[in-house]
């Protein structure tokens, strides 16, 4: 019988708390892949190469289908297959060859199956900061969407994550921006761009790189999940070219989450770019909404967070929502919701999409 480090099944444990069924559920892997992950992670194998197996054989599953003319089952097992690498690389340092490797791996799953879209999904990039921002462009089905919502992640920031969001937008008319931001994803890994103090310009130029496109119209709505909550409504208080913005599993104050959980703050110094643990704790601190920055924030406002959500505290949520001077803002909260409202993926998506709808697409 092979004998397993404790020191990996205690690592493989703490990825399944932070990637727990409803995540990955509700996030794009599909059902037996997840129950095999965990399952593959309990009898002692490292997370990132049962995640890679998974992925590698969705892959095949999806060139086969595509071989045969099956283009929405090869669509779907890409999909797999991208999610797959996206959760898998997670534990993987950005040191490490291997987490660009699945990456690479990811970017691709993910843009044969947008190839499959009708019309297909563009991956841009938007000159910025000396880098680029990097990012996924998901139009609906007729040719000119008057409205386009930019959709951001948080610490981790893999944009794909929300390409389930992303469909309830499309479903209803609007054009979607999956974006990875300074210090986020395929942004940070290969764009070479970190969180500064002007990540606010970066969304500046999300919103002219699209105002300068002919098939998107001038309106312009942004949904930031996680840190990416925070993101998207300080981008609103800087900016009022965005109408609309959705604050889901949010905060005031980003540093709130490394602080509580110390073993947390190598994201921190990965999104900003800063070796130093206190020294990027003592920026994170500073990147904060007061109060007289949300009184600029005038826009309508959607905040959704769970009760018991330990990421970031229902109470700064509700801060961030109760400073805001929108005279159009609406607060739902779910009892029983955790970080990101993962366990009511359906619930989320489908009331911010027609908030969105409602906000955007109505003269």
């Amino acid at each position: 019988m092979t004998t397993v480090e404790p020191a990996l099944l205690a690592a493989n444990q703490a990825h399944k708390r932070a990637m727990p069924m409803q995540r990955l559920l509700g996030n794009g892997m599909e059902w037996a892949d997840a129950v095999e992950l965990h399952a593959r992670a309990d009898q002692g194998e490292p997370w990132h190469r049962a995640a890679t197996a998974l992925g590698r054989r969705d892959a095949e599953r999806a060139a086969a289908a595509l071989a045969a003319g099956h283009r929405r089952t090869a669509r779907a097992w890409y999909l797999a297959a991208a999610a797959c690498y996206r959760f898998g690389q997670v534990p993987l340092s950005d040191g490490d060859p291997e987490k660009k490797v699945m990456y690479r791996h990811l970017i691709e799953a993910f843009g044969q199956a947008g190839e499959l879209h009708d019309p297909p999904v563009e991956h841009v990039s938007i000159p910025w900061g000396g880098g680029l921002l990097h990012g996924w462009l998901l139009r609906p089905s007729h040719e000119i969407a008057p409205a386009t919502v930019i959709v951001v992640g948080g610490f981790d920031g893999w944009r794909e994550e929300y390409y389930t969001g992303a469909l309830h937008l499309l479903e209803r008319g609007l054009a979607v921006l999956l974006a990875d931001a300074p210090g986020q994803g395929e942004t940070r890994l290969f764009g070479g761009l970190t969180l500064g103090a002007d990540f606010t310009n970066a969304f500046s130029a999300m919103v002219s790189w699209i105002g300068d496109d002919v098939r998107l119209g001038d309106r312009v709505g942004v949904w930031g999940n996680s840190l990416g909550g925070f993101l998207a409504a300080s981008a609103a208080v800087a900016d009022h070219r965005i109408r609309a913005c959705c604050v889901n599993g949010g905060t005031v104050s980003p540093v709130e989450f490394p602080i509580r959980y110390p073993r947390t703050a190598e994201k921190a110094r990965l999104l900003l770019g800063i070796t130093d643990t206190a020294e990027a704790l003592r920026f994170l601190g500073e990147l904060a909404l007061g109060e007289d920055d949300l009184a600029r924030l005038a826009c309508p406002l959607l905040v959704l967070h769970g009760t018991p959500d330990q990421v970031f505290l229902v109470a700064n949520a509700r801060a961030l929502f109760t400073g805001a001077s929108s005279r159009d803002k609406t607060w739902c909260e779910w009892a029983d919701g955790d970080h990101c409202l993962y366990n009511h993926p359906l619930e989320k998506h489908t009331t911010a999409a027609d908030w969105f709808a409602d906000r955007l697409l109505t003269p």
